[in-house]
């Protein structure tokens, strides 16, 4: 069901100055907009021509600044139904053009008062195809945006708080956006232009998933098979999780060097591995299931932020464009004879999935659910599902 629409504010730019530091020294300057204030964090690029409301309240971008590539960015206003969580956890925006009249049926609000509403500071009006030739040269930086009325900025403070900011590198930032209570998912299923969100009334099977930043339309895509899902925190024991008999274990996508968060996420996952219980990763989740069979991972230069990434299927030999959001990757030369290399990024030859051999254990480092976005990996879902109810029926019996 829609929301009422409300009268759109309006957006008219108010011209507040805003800057943006780079640790090298590097300066952009810029029109302020959305909250006022001070942010710091990995300045990253997008290069998705839509969804930027399931972009920026995507958890997995915590601890991160969002470059984006596409110049119109805020066409189709805000909604209250397209947010990946509810709470947003990106540091901060940047666009190249201020931010248009919204154009959509659905939008109940406009861009730049969603981002004062939910704190977001951005700044416009700066070239962001130099920021992001910048990126790709040197890799993402640490940065500061400074967005105030005054327009009197400090620019060696913020040079020293770029600096000083200690980077993704070795943060844990799962157990900062993680369910702090167990909950059973809603039950909507995946956006109707029709209808909206039905509500899925069959539960079949019962998933356990694991949060290190949960996105709300992959709890959507479980809705769609119908599936009970119960999401608890990310440092949740093994044990209380067996307890719960599950019919199959999701482990989700976050935020964050996978590796810090495997400290305490590695033991847990390698005791589910030895249930025999499906398991399906996605993103951050495929990368610690990877940690789990004893493999590595390393931050990349660049990272994959965007929705047109093509990335080979290696049993099918097809391509699927893909939509993803990571900083990390899965070493190759890590794994053990045991795993299957299932997928691969053609962008760069990077690991884009894995699976056992010997169980029914898989994940992929893109995201499948994306929407909008391309949906050639839909049928990740439908081979869990069918894990899933080969091991409801063993129980069964």
């Amino acid at each position: 069901m829609y929301l009422k629409r409300k009268k759109n504010l309006s957006i008219k730019s108010q011209f507040t100055p805003a800057i943006l530091v780079l640790e090298n020294k590097t300066i952009f300057r810029g029109i302020g907009l959305g909250y006022q204030g001070e942010v710091t964090g990995e300045v990253c690029f997008n290069t998705s021509l839509t969804g930027y409301q399931e972009i920026i309240s995507d958890p997995s971008y915590a601890g991160q600044i969002i470059n984006f590539t596409f110049p119109h960015i805020g066409n189709v206003g805000t909604n209250n139904e397209d947010l990946e969580s509810e709470k947003i956890w990106t540091r901060g925006v940047i666009f190249n053009s201020e931010i248009s009249n919204p154009s959509n049926y659905r939008s109940l609000l406009d861009l730049n008062n969603w981002l004062k509403k939910n704190k977001i500071v951005g700044i416009t009006g700066l070239d962001t195809r130099s920021l992001t030739n910048y990126i790709r040269d040197k890799g993402a930086p640490k940065g500061t945006i400074s967005n105030n009325k005054t327009g009197k900025f400090n620019i060696n403070k913020l040079i020293r708080t770029s600096i000083k900011w200690p980077g993704l590198n070795g943060m844990d930032l799962a157990e900062v956006v993680t369910t702090q209570k167990s909950y059973i998912w809603k039950g909507l299923k995946t956006w109707n232009k029709k209808y909206g969100y039905l509500k899925n009334k069959k539960k079949l099977f019962k998933i356990i998933a694991i949060d290190y930043g949960i996105k709300k339309n992959i709890l959507r895509y479980f809705s769609n098979y119908n599936c009970e899902v119960k999401v608890v925190n990310c440092k949740t024991a093994a044990n209380k999780i067996l307890r719960l008999k599950p019919h199959g274990i999701f482990l989700s996508n976050g935020p964050g060097d996978p590796a810090a968060t495997g400290k305490y996420a590695i033991p847990i996952i390698k005791k589910l591995i030895k249930s025999n219980i499906p398991i399906f990763g996605i993103c951050l989740g495929h990368q610690i299931l990877a940690l789990s069979l004893n493999g590595k991972t390393k931050k990349m230069k660049l990272g994959h932020r965007g929705a047109n990434h093509p990335v080979k299927n290696q049993f099918s030999q097809k391509v699927e464009i893909t939509s993803q959001n990571h900083g990390f990757e899965v070493v190759r030369e890590s794994l053990n004879k045991n795993i299957i290399v299932t997928h691969t990024s053609l962008f760069d030859n990077s690991i884009e999935g894995i699976k056992l051999k010997n169980k029914p254990v898989f994940s992929v480092q893109y995201h499948p659910e994306s929407n909008p976005g391309p949906q050639d990996s839909h049928y990740l879902f439908s081979d869990f599902i069918k894990e899933v109810k080969k091991y409801a029926k063993k129980k069964r019996h």
